[in-house]
């Protein structure tokens, strides 16, 4: 844990109590005079740094020591327009693309798309807070909605698009955006219609799963 949420996070003192108290004091066993580090997610780039001074056993009292600008994320931003997959693959994966560095995730409507998959972004934005929490990040995914690939590309005409194809990708310099398809792939005709941008594959003879592809597509672009 490099840090916690805390919505009093940069006042003088906090105090730790119900389950923030049982994770931090009872099984992350902190004791007097640790220093814990929190941040809110109204001011996210504030890191402040407490120390506690006292415990008891429901409560734990913490004096802010100091705090300071301190932003991390990815160098580079990275947008993901990727066809729908089930819910339960995307909340797998998505841990692991916050801790890459993903910047934006679009889940766009496909024609193979599993049909009636309803995306619980409540229980997403649980999952990115957790994972930032362990990986130190201050960038929470943008994560957002596309009807279909045609309006996606409508509005981000610059993408790239992942298939299996002949073309490798060699120069990740100008990767901005990717689109990625949902299992079974594009289907013929969005296959014409995507034919108009650089479609491009990565140097394995695998085939890849939808969220394999966007975990290794994220890593080769950012990591």
């Amino acid at each position: 844990m490099i840090y916690t949420f805390h919505e009093n996070a940069g006042a003088k003192h906090l105090v730790l109590k119900g389950e923030l108290y049982k994770y931090l004091i009872k099984v992350r066993r902190h004791k007097l005079g640790d220093l814990l580090s929190f941040r809110t997610s109204k001011d996210i780039k504030m890191l402040s740094t407490y120390k506690i001074r006292d415990l008891d056993p429901k409560k734990a009292l913490l004096e802010l020591m100091h705090k300071e600008i301190l932003e991390i994320k990815s160098k580079r931003d990275l947008h993901i327009g990727w066809c729908k997959i089930d819910f339960k693959s995307i909340e797998k994966v998505l841990p692991s693309l916050s801790e890459i560095g993903v910047h934006k995730i679009t889940f766009i409507e496909c024609e193979r798309s599993q049909r009636n998959i309803k995306i619980d972004y409540k229980r997403l934005d649980r999952i990115l807070e957790a994972s930032m929490q362990q990986c130190g990040s201050t960038h929470k995914i943008i994560l957002e909605e596309s009807k279909s690939l045609k309006s996606f590309i409508t509005l981000h005409g610059d993408a790239k698009v992942f298939d299996f194809v002949e073309k490798t990708l060699d120069e990740i310099s100008d990767v901005h955006t990717v689109v990625i398809g949902c299992e079974g792939g594009f289907s013929q005709s969005e296959k014409e219609f995507l034919s108009a941008l650089e479609v491009f594959r990565l140097d394995t003879p695998m085939v890849l799963r939808s969220q394999s592809a966007v975990m290794a597509v994220s890593s080769k672009v950012l990591v």
